[in-house]
């Protein structure tokens, strides 16, 4: 198995969502996140202030997959998330060698279809 995780920009998620969903994954793990890369964060202008955002905000989705689709998962995101410019996020993939589900009797060998 391994867990692909992708940190995307948040208006990037229903098209990451629905590349996942063509590629047949049955379920994903998002969560809000923030940080920065070489975009440094940013300005933002609140009531006439200038405030300097040092954490950008993103979306961190997890997915976990039999070994033989991690790549497909990868390149699918990739595509789904690329706007093209500066900060549109990371794509990694983990070796996860089990898996545990509090609603099954014991270890998951397998990825269970997605199932995160």
């Amino acid at each position: 198995m391994q867990l692909v995780t992708a940190v995307v920009k948040p208006f990037a998620l229903d098209d990451v969502r629905a590349a996942l969903a063509a590629l047949g994954v049955e379920s994903t793990t998002v969560a809000e996140v923030s940080g920065f890369g070489r975009q440094r964060g940013h300005t933002e202008v609140y009531r006439g202030a200038d405030y300097r955002l040092d954490f950008v905000p993103k979306v961190r989705v997890d997915v976990v997959v039999e070994d033989a689709m991690a790549e497909t998962v990868v390149e699918a995101v990739v595509r789904a998330a690329r706007s093209g410019r500066i900060g549109d996020g990371k794509v990694w993939v983990s070796r996860l060698d089990r898996a545990h589900g509090p609603d099954t009797a014991g270890p998951q060998d397998g990825a269970g279809g997605g199932r995160a």
